[in-house]
């Protein structure tokens, strides 16, 4: 079993950056109560959580993000990113039914 990565990148865009170049190619949406990623839905029994790095804005709650990493059953492997706070795109309750692969510390 995977364990939690033990470093936090800087921003959300060098976190997107690094898992890119780990092979998370895929970008999911939330469309319709279920995540989309490459012309595919997926519900949340499909999916784990291969890593999560949260991110606080210092002024402006908008600023607020989470950066999921998804791996598919099938194997495809993408990146949602949240905002969290109010949950107007419905991910909140999806990403609460996804399973960690990893080990919280």
């Amino acid at each position: 079993m995977e364990t939690t990565r033990q470093f936090h990148y800087g921003t959300v865009l060098e976190a997107i950056t690094i898992l890119r170049e780990q092979g998370y190619g895929h970008d999911f949406t939330v469309y319709d109560g279920k995540l989309k990623a490459d012309g595919r839905f997926f519900c949340p029994d499909e999916l784990e959580i291969t890593d999560v790095y949260r991110y606080e804005g210092d002024t402006d709650p908008a600023d607020e993000a989470i950066v999921f990493a998804l791996s598919a059953q099938c194997g495809l492997k993408g990146i949602l990113v949240a905002g969290y706070g109010a949950d107007t795109d419905g991910s909140g309750q999806l990403i609460a039914q996804l399973h960690y692969r990893y080990l919280r510390p």
